[in-house]
């Protein structure tokens, strides 16, 4: 072959392969194009495949029962868990707004709400309005919404907590179940029910997953817990309102029952309600709970993913000195100088609970999920439980499992398989009485919500008074495994029997006034001639 030959075949093979380089970079952009084609059209809510088209209407809620006075339009196909969803979409940092926005796309936008924008004792009132009103219409439809409708609550545990409180507010017969979206930073509450405690993802078929997953979860009871606290706040001229600068979370709020029958009711002297479902604890975690929440407050573009927080507030610890408790913070701030803590082991009978005089933290725990999925509690052995007469941990056995910590090292135990806290004992209710001391406040914290704690400081009749009790359940919608156990679960290693002291199915004790209300969020009132269920209605100032 001659060189002039050689170079024209090399010059060839040089303009094929620049060729086939020009249409591998051609095919790589049209894929690209494509691809983005295709995301545009699922944020703008376009769903080109049939089958998922019809997937989704099973979660599905037509505006007629949405809106108020919207035009009935009946959807041939009836949903099999039509769904409720309520984002707080500050949670996760970012994560909030995406999750919304995924939702909006797949499901009616008038069934998704941003909490920062819409109360949810508003939405679910007349949600329940309209269900009454198609029902009462002849509305089989309507009827079967109401009977297979399930709530989804996407933020921390705190934001969880005050859909709870509304829910039980609505004194409903057939309260909606609840599944939870673990978007805040200690996730607890979804922990304990199987949705894991890690951020979860905010894409389409992220969301889609967890449609499906809701949809097959299981019910569970779950025991819901009165907090009421009476201490001398000054109140605002005709106002429930308490004087700044006392902030509480969305777990308690100012109310004032008429008429006052009570000594503590006096002028000056102020009462808080609210509820919890997983915890109320005092001292050093609710400290450091609190300088988390103020910094984060301050400094938010500082916490904008999980991982971020959990490094602030393992600093945290170490920075408000707790690894090293007894020699950096003075005794008075150890409980058992702080308060006088009584228990009732059976129904009306109180007595004074035993606290060993190192303890700085006290935990009140209804589920088996603390402080990103630890258990304060633990698995106490068979012997012990025999010894000290208590029953295995349930959700749902009106017993609170009550635990103490001397500081962070005694707390860094729970890491250990078998690691667990100072056991101090199981109650159907606990009161704190705080009186005047060395301490002129301390840190309280229900459901992953904090704040300072003012305590007596001027006189000797001076008080503070919490006490908890059970109110009533709520309905969780629990998924895979998950350390939650229930008293009618068959697969729980011991079940109380039926005519046990324990059982579940005792009589209810008569609901005093002063607890008749649960959450958070402020009453609403229905039309005095609409019924929605046969709780009672009472007059709250809020």
């Amino acid at each position: 072959m001659s060189p002039n030959s050689r170079g024209t075949t090399n010059l060839t093979l040089s303009v094929q392969l620049v060729f086939l380089l020009i249409c591998c970079y051609l095919h790589a952009v049209l894929r690209l194009m494509a691809k983005d084609l295709k995301v545009r059209s699922k944020s703008e809510g376009t769903v080109t495949c049939d089958s998922e088209a019809e997937s989704l209407k099973d979660y599905w809620i037509p505006d007629y029962i949405l809106l108020h006075e919207s035009k009935v339009e009946k959807p041939s196909h009836v949903p099999a868990s039509p769904v409720i969803v309520f984002i707080n979409s500050r949670s996760g940092g970012q994560l909030g707004g995406e999750l919304l926005l995924s939702y909006q796309t797949l499901l009616n936008k008038n069934q998704v709400f941003d909490l920062n924008k819409e109360a949810p004792d508003k939405v679910l009132h007349q949600l329940f309005l309209n269900l009454e009103k198609h029902k009462r219409d002849g509305d089989s439809f309507a009827s079967e919404i109401q009977k297979r409708l399930r709530v989804i609550v996407a933020g921390g545990d705190g934001t969880a907590g005050w859909i709870l409180g509304v829910i039980s507010d609505l004194h409903l017969s057939q309260p909606p179940p609840v599944a939870t979206v673990p978007l805040g930073t200690g996730n607890n509450l979804p922990f304990a029910f199987g949705w894991g405690k890690k951020n979860p993802g905010t894409d389409l078929e992220a969301v889609k997953m967890f449609l499906n997953l809701v949809k097959d979860a299981k019910e569970m009871k779950v025991d819901s817990w009165h907090v009421l606290m009476k201490m001398r706040v000054p109140r605002k001229d005709g106002s429930c309102d308490p004087i700044a600068p006392l902030e509480l979370p969305h777990s308690l709020h100012a109310v004032h029952r008429v008429p006052q029958s009570n000594p503590l009711d006096e002028e000056e002297y102020h009462t808080f309600r609210g509820g919890f479902w997983n915890y109320f604890s005092m001292g050093m975690d609710a400290q450091v709970s609190y300088a988390f929440h103020a910094e984060r407050k301050l400094h938010p573009e500082k916490f904008k993913n999980q991982s971020a927080n959990h490094n602030a507030y393992a600093k945290l610890t170490c920075s408000q000195g707790w690894f090293w408790a007894s020699l950096s913070h003075p005794s008075s701030w150890n409980i058992a100088q702080l308060a006088k803590v009584s228990i009732m082991k059976k129904p009306g009978q109180w007595e004074v609970l035993s606290i060993p005089p190192s303890i700085r933290s006290i935990i009140c725990l209804n589920l088996p999920s603390f402080s990103g999925g630890l258990n304060p509690w633990g698995i106490p052995s068979r012997r012990r439980l025999c010894v000290k007469e208590w029953t295995p941990p349930y959700v749902d056995d009106g017993f609170l499992e009550v635990v103490g910590f001397r500081n962070a090292w005694h707390g860094a135990v729970l890491y250990a398989p078998s690691g667990h806290g100072t056991r101090l004992a199981q109650a159907r209710g606990i009161r704190f009485e705080f009186h005047k001391g060395a301490a002129d406040h301390t840190f309280m914290r229900m459901d992953g919500e904090p704040w300072k704690q003012p305590l007596p400081i001027k006189n000797e009749n001076e008080s503070v008074v919490i006490e908890i009790s059970r109110f009533g359940q709520v309905s969780m919608l629990a998924t895979g495994e998950n350390p939650s156990k229930s008293v009618n679960d068959p697969l729980t290693p011991r079940t109380p029997s039926k005519d046990s002291e324990y059982d579940s199915d005792e009589e209810e004790l008569e609901i005093p006034e002063d607890r008749k209300k649960l959450g958070a969020a402020a009453s609403f009132k229905l039309p005095e001639d609409f019924n929605l269920s046969q709780g009672v209605q009472m007059k709250w100032c809020v």
